[in-house]
């Protein structure tokens, strides 16, 4: 089913982004591969050892006009774009009365504002296809809150009901919106943690250990054949949300 098709994912040079890119690659897709500032050349040849196109744009989602480019660029290399999976994101954690302006704002910006730009720009493609399948990604931090992330939490939440808003327009064309709310994944943050924080992050989750990034990647593909699901918030977080 993806075979030739298009998938842009935001933020893809590393983490949860970079597991995405590699998932759909391996599943025939065509990967436009965004980041923001420097991308390993090893991902863009790994990618294309799967046989599929590798288009590798640097830009800030952020910016209303850099969106905009990047989509135009995607669709003139490719065609059509099948698939826009919302990934950038940025965290400036700190507690709210310690919080500058600054922080809050650059985090609204790249991570709801970003994901709003992505979606405005290519919503005119898909809706001249009458198909196609914007997955953003939200956090169990925007459905729960956490201290010291009042900023990211923000973003995260106001992902939730971009997703559901868009999902009901564009619905009458045949195009899917959902959100991915990832908990506790290891990554390059996770791991730097001592070993007794991990032991108590943990204990919050009642499988009892942390995500892999391609659980992550693995749910976005799903969702991406999956035709008749919209609007909705897919947890994938070994149960801390019930």
């Amino acid at each position: 089913m993806l075979k030739n098709k298009t998938v842009v994912v935001t933020g893809a040079a590393k983490g949860i982004g970079k597991a995405i890119a590699l998932e759909f690659a391996k599943k025939g897709a065509n990967i436009v591969l965004n980041y923001r500032s420097t991308v390993d050349k090893a991902l863009i040849q790994e990618i294309k050892g799967y046989g599929v196109g590798c288009l590798p744009i640097q830009g800030d989602v952020s910016n209303f006009t850099t969106a905009q480019t990047m989509i135009n660029t995607a669709k003139n290399e490719f065609q059509t774009i099948d698939v826009l999976v919302n990934n950038a994101g940025i965290t400036k954690d700190g507690l709210l009365m310690r919080m500058s302006e600054e922080d809050f704002d650059s985090v609204i910006n790249v991570n709801l504002k970003g994901t709003f730009n992505m979606i405005k720009h290519v919503s005119g493609i898909m809706l001249k296809q009458k198909s196609g399948t914007i997955i953003n990604m939200t956090s169990v931090v925007g459905i729960m809150g956490n201290a010291g992330q009042a900023n990211y939490a923000s973003a995260k939440a106001g992902i939730i009901g971009l997703t559901k808003s868009t999902a009901k327009e564009l619905a009458s064309r045949g195009i899917t919106c959902n959100a991915i709310a990832p908990g506790f994944i290891q990554t390059d943050m996770t791991d730097v943690l001592s070993d007794s924080v991990k032991e108590a992050m943990k204990n919050v989750i009642p499988l009892k250990q942390f995500g892999q990034v391609e659980d992550v990647a693995k749910t976005a593909v799903f969702l991406s054949k999956s035709k008749y699901i919209t609007g909705q918030v897919i947890h994938v977080d070994g149960g801390m949300i019930m």
